[in-house]
């Protein structure tokens, strides 16, 4: 994808601009940004992924004032008839289970895989949604089937009602009003609030993306970089042979924390190490993601990653389903190929190492690459 090319999806607008303009600044509403979109996914096809073990679903309904909320999976009688009113069934990451969803994340690539997240679709009867409230990622909002009323406005007041299941704001402010019908999308910041109510049957599809936060982050790296061994394998021991006799046992010595400052500091010293222990990180899928393992074809004159599968690189390193290996040339720029093309072609693959192929064939077994 070249980020210079005007795409219909942003409204004419080329990636570049899109990113420069509105991304983490402000909203966008694109009339029409998929054409032919309606009938993406079937009301019974995402009430059948939510009858399953491993698909994340939630069932939320409101009663005047208060909502209700249930975790998946559902038998399919136990939903709501469909003809009752303010009920929302939300299906996290189909993008994992169904093609066409698969093929619109792949749209969002523009952005670095490492921020998509997944593709959540809401199943809405008349009057559904999930309140107002905001999220704390980017979010496109694109309508499939049926029309919405989204409200939106700055979130200035983020306090939130006490009491529901639900992260749903106090005190909402509408600034903007926007009917959405099939092929539209919107555009949300981190920190925007929205409310979303069907106006009929209603499917709308939310691409989110990831956005660790610092905390959490450094926390995964460390521990990550700690387990990996290398330096901390030599596992020098804390020495203080001129510790004085204490009257105040208690109190922490302040050479005891001087030594796990400098722990901590050696640690990130090695920025191979850190950037190693990022891709694993982000490259490992969600827990409730399997593969099914499988025969590797004898003969097969190409070779494409599973939808579930997430492959990222830096300078030194491939990173597939949370391993690293190493990439040396040449077949850093190849598996690197693979990991934005998300394919790779007969051509491509014979020019690839045996050490490459082998590894490759690896990927199949385990199913998370596919030949073909």
């Amino acid at each position: 994808m070249n980020p210079l090319d005007p795409l219909p999806l942003l409204g004419g607008l080329a990636p570049a601009q899109f990113m420069t303009r509105f991304w983490q600044k402000k909203p966008l509403l694109v009339r029409q940004a998929l054409a032919g979109v309606d009938g993406l996914v079937g009301r019974e096809e995402l009430f059948a992924l939510a009858t399953q073990e491993h698909v994340s679903s939630r069932l939320i309904q409101r009663v005047g004032r208060n909502w209700t909320l249930a975790h998946g999976p559902f038998r399919r009688r136990a939903l709501p008839a469909l003809r009752q009113p303010d009920w929302t069934l939300l299906v996290q990451g189909v993008d994992l289970h169904l093609e066409a969803v698969h093929q619109l994340m792949q749209r969002f690539r523009f952005l670095p895989d490492a921020r998509l997240d997944d593709v959540m679709i809401s199943y809405a009867s008349v009057g559904g949604g999930v309140g107002p409230h905001f999220d704390s990622y980017d979010v496109f909002l694109l309508q499939t089937q049926g029309r919405r009323r989204w409200r939106i406005g700055r979130a200035k007041d983020k306090t939130l009602r006490s009491g529901l299941p639900l992260r749903i704001l106090a005190r909402f402010v509408a600034e903007q009003e926007y009917l959405l019908a099939p092929g539209d999308m919107l555009y949300l910041p981190p920190g925007y609030a929205h409310d979303g109510v069907a106006l009929d049957d209603c499917v709308t599809c939310s691409i989110g993306f990831r956005a660790p936060g610092r905390r959490e982050l450094g926390l995964e790296l460390l521990q990550r970089m700690a387990e990996a061994g290398s330096d901390f394998d030599k596992n020098v021991l804390y020495r203080d042979a001129a510790q004085t006799a204490r009257a105040r046992p208690a109190q922490l010595p302040r050479e005891l924390k001087q030594f796990a400052e400098q722990a901590v500091r050696h640690a990130l010293r090695r920025p191979r190490a850190l950037s190693q222990a990022l891709g694993e990180y982000l490259s490992e899928p969600a827990r409730s993601v399997w593969f099914d393992s499988q025969a590797a074809p004898r003969a097969y004159h190409g070779v494409m990653l599973d939808r579930k599968t997430r492959m990222l690189y830096d300078g030194r390193h491939i990173f597939v389903n949370g391993e690293s290996y190493r990439a040396a040339r040449p077949d850093a720029g190849l598996m690197q190929r693979f990991a934005d093309q998300r394919q790779l072609c007969n051509d491509e693959l014979s020019r690839a190492s045996p050490a490459a192929r082998a590894l490759i064939k690896e990927w199949i077994k385990a199913g998370w690459a596919h030949g073909r």
